[in-house]
């Protein structure tokens, strides 16, 4: 999970120009002929179609067990052939496909939820208060994933709202923290201060010059970290501390094919392929977002 540490991050959030407020249609051009952009949109676009359309895609229920096909090899009937309790592989990765967007955007959807405001009281309230927040990410930093996916199961039992739960946890701080810092150099500039000694009202600091100056860099860590939440997902079902083993999801997919690995590599390579995918496309896409909304950084990294 990337942090404002990140090179990436802190260079869009050191940028002393603001980013100027751009038409929707305008983003979305210079997003989608970024030559990357160009890629990580498609690559996206697919995924969320399959996703949303997955019920209508599969051929066959992805939990339908036929011993009878079991390990089959792919074919017309079976485009990517059957695991060993003969369930469809191509079914199981479409349905797991929308698992994986599911838990993907209700996790980043509530961890921006919260970090956006816990960062802006940080940033902005009184030095103590932002030291105790502090104090509380760092300690959320620290936890390792895996104890903390384990713990959550032990406390609440498998499933897509425990994972949800996980990664919300360990992406809060990240955001929280971009967000902080965002506030505190927004805070120290000229029209900041104009608003506060013209004795503009706290809430009109916050929404009308705060909030949006931060949304641009939150957007951009998002996008980046959409690639990171689809793998934490995944790794966590393939260790069984995640979405439970009956649910297709490309985690479940990969653990049953690696059990099977001696006898043929199809399973392990349909769960991999969408990943691997998934993490290249929301990439591009944030790559291609962040030169969007900061083209004179995306100049500066030109060769």
């Amino acid at each position: 999970m990337a942090t404002i540490d990140d090179p990436l991050i802190a260079a869009t959030a050191a940028e002393p120009d603001l980013p100027p407020r751009r038409k929707a249609s305008e983003l979305i051009r210079r997003v989608a002929f970024n030559p990357i952009g160009g890629i990580g949109c498609t690559l996206v676009a697919a995924i969320l179609i399959v996703a949303i359309f997955a019920p209508w895609i599969a051929p066959y229920s992805p939990t339908a067990i036929n011993v009878r096909e079991r390990l089959a090899d792919p074919s017309l009937l079976h485009l990517l052939g059957t695991d060993q309790l003969g369930r469809d592989l191509f079914s199981r990765v479409v349905l797991g496909t929308q698992t994986a967007m599911t838990v993907a955007l209700l996790s980043l959807g509530l961890s921006l939820a919260a970090a956006l405001p816990l960062g802006l009281v940080a940033g902005y309230g009184p030095r103590w208060l932002d030291a105790a927040l502090i104090l509380v990410f760092d300690s959320l930093s620290s936890l390792p994933m895996i104890m903390l996916g384990l713990a959550m199961v032990v406390l609440l039992g498998p499933g897509i709202p425990t994972v949800i739960l996980v990664i919300v946890v360990y992406s809060v701080p990240s955001y929280a923290r971009l967000v902080r810092s965002q506030t505190l150099s927004l805070k120290a500039r000229d029209f900041i201060k104009a608003e506060q000694a013209m004795n503009a009202g706290l809430g009109r600091i916050l929404f009308r010059h705060l909030l949006p100056n931060v949304i641009g860099p939150l957007l951009i860590l998002a996008c980046l970290d959409l690639s990171t939440i689809i793998t934490l997902e995944a790794g966590l079902s393939f260790l069984g501390l995640g979405v439970k083993p009956q649910i297709p999801s490309w985690g479940n997919i990969l653990s049953d094919g690696f059990a099977v690995i001696r006898k043929t590599p199809v399973p392990v390579i349909a769960g991999g392929v969408p990943l691997v995918l998934a993490t290249i496309g929301f990439t591009f896409f944030g790559e291609a977002l962040r030169d969007a909304l900061d083209p004179k950084l995306a100049r500066e990294r030109r060769p």
